[in-house]
């Protein structure tokens, strides 16, 4: 039996470290995980005041005991992002053991500041091994996430009604990792046989989740108050947003408004280069035609709302910073309607 060698990825802390917790218990199956998986950790690698990927490499490279195979799990290698350091390991790969199933893990330590990209090198290595690259992460857009929950559902064994997917979509917003385990406690509850409905998921979904700044200035737009303040809670709660990086995204949102306005762009290509957008245009087609509903009045009145609520944030006045942020959203949207 050949070696099996997996790199893992993705940015998502709680699912890559489900993923990780999958992937070791298909190796082991049956077996006894005590005997069979060695972990290294960042602190494995520090050796005289620098890290070296050696341990990993003397791991992977030691035979099994009292089992016929060993897995070998690298944690936290985001410290290894240079083919020099990376060096051993890409040895390694080019005749791995085939008593060794190595699952190698793309994330950061306690110890390091920032997780660079995965290097080509190593996924390369991976991939002339007889390996696999897999990113573990919820993919970017409506499509790409629709179909990760759809897998996820049915990795879970369960049937939902569109209206049920579409309120947990809803729910939980940016906190999407959270879908496996409320998947796990519905299936533990209802089992595969039940289509189930909006009405039977409610209970078991906890908190609402954060929802992404756009989702805010969407609400904003619509001149629905009572949802653009639902979206703001969402994002200083389970956001854990600091209310002067919610006034930003709002600012940020309304200077585009500002810089259109008066320049007569008749496009959103037009729009696109005075915002100095790249790539898709639909930012800026949303920003010209909110330009074109506001008006010149009402953009400058949003912007002297900005100004106040900045002021009022950094000490101004006595009001708690929720409660400014709230009446400012709520005077933004009340500009919309």
């Amino acid at each position: 039996m050949s070696a099996t060698v997996v790199l893992l990825h993705g940015g998502d802390d709680v699912l890559l470290s489900g993923a990780v917790r999958d992937q070791v218990a298909e190796l082991v199956g049956d077996g006894d995980r005590s005997l069979m998986v060695a972990e290294l950790t960042e602190a494995a690698y520090l050796e005289d005041e620098d890290y070296h990927i050696a341990p990993l490499v003397d791991a992977a490279q030691t035979p099994p005991f009292l089992t016929p195979r060993r897995v070998v799990v690298g944690r936290e290698l985001g410290r290894f992002s240079t083919v020099d350091s990376l060096g051993p390991l890409l040895g390694y790969l080019e005749n791995p053991l085939d008593t060794t199933d190595l699952v190698l893990v793309w994330e950061k330590g306690p110890a390091l500041q920032k997780l660079g990209a995965v290097p080509k090198r190593l996924s390369e290595a991976v991939a002339a091994a007889g390996g696999e690259v897999i990113g573990a992460g919820i993919p970017r857009g409506r499509d790409g996430t629709a179909q990760w929950m759809d897998a996820q559902i049915a990795a879970a064994g369960l049937r939902l009604r569109a209206g049920a997917k579409r309120m947990l979509a809803d729910h939980l917003g940016e906190d999407l990792s959270r879908l496996p385990a409320v998947l796990a406690t519905l299936a533990s509850t209802y089992g595969p046989d039940r289509a189930l409905e909006a009405d039977d998921v409610v209970p078991f979904v906890g908190e609402a989740g954060s929802v992404p700044p756009w989702e805010l200035t969407d609400a904003v737009e619509s001149g629905n108050i009572a949802d653009a303040l639902e979206k703001l809670h969402r994002m200083l709660n389970a956001g854990g947003r600091n209310e002067m990086q919610v006034l930003a995204s709002l600012h940020n949102h309304h200077a585009r408004l500002l810089r259109l306005d008066g320049t007569g762009a008749a496009d959103e290509k037009e729009a696109a280069e005075l915002l100095g957008i790249r790539g898709s245009t639909f930012p800026a087609r949303k920003a010209l035609r909110q330009t074109r509903k506001l008006g010149t009045k009402r953009i400058a009145r949003s912007i002297e709302l900005l100004a106040q609520a900045d002021l009022d944030l950094r000490g101004a006045t006595a009001i708690s910073p929720d409660a400014v942020l709230e009446v400012l959203v709520a005077r933004l949207t009340q500009l919309n309607r």
